[in-house]
């Protein structure tokens, strides 16, 4: 059975308080809204994880917290502190260190959409994906069994999505 990667990067966060440290940041108003409507709209298709891995920052444990009542019970979260502000080359050490068929991964800029550059032979023609912006979406497909064997330029993008494609 071919592994299937759902990368996300955090919704709109909030920049309202200089004081708050940037791991403490949390999602603004559109950043919430952003975040139900990747949701429903992975749901839709049938984009269903059975693992999300979140950096542990409160902008993407409150992303994930704003999808997660789109989906069944059975998708696990787990908090992955080497994710917070990751290289590509760290999300990719992260990734195949996993076993769930279909991972979910929500992280940040610069690294996730190096990382999305770097892990697919082709990229799609969205024209967002290579910036990766606040709520970016990608369903990537490896034919693999195992993460561990998951290389550079291996994926097969799906589909993307961005906020700004669902809602104004």
């Amino acid at each position: 059975m071919p592994l299937t990667l759902i990368l996300t990067r955090h919704a709109k966060s909030s920049w309202g308080d200089p004081k708050l440290d940037d791991f403490d940041r949390t999602l603004n108003e559109r950043g919430r809204r952003s975040a139900d409507v990747i949701g429903a709209w992975l749901t839709a298709h049938g984009y269903l994880p059975d693992l999300v891995l979140v950096s542990g920052a409160r902008r993407t444990v409150e992303t994930w917290s704003r999808m997660a009542h789109h989906f069944p019970e059975t998708a696990t979260m787990e908090s992955n502190p080497a994710l917070y502000l990751a290289s590509a080359q760290t999300i990719l050490g992260v990734l195949r260190t996993q076993t769930a068929p279909t991972c979910m991964i929500v992280c940040h800029n610069p690294g996730i959409a190096d990382f999305a550059r770097r892990i697919v032979a082709k990229p799609p023609p969205h024209p967002r994906f290579n910036d990766y912006p606040t709520g970016a979406t990608s369903i990537i497909r490896f034919e693999a069994t195992d993460w561990s064997a998951i290389e550079w330029a291996t994926g097969t993008v799906e589909d993307v999505i961005v906020p700004r494609d669902l809602i104004d």
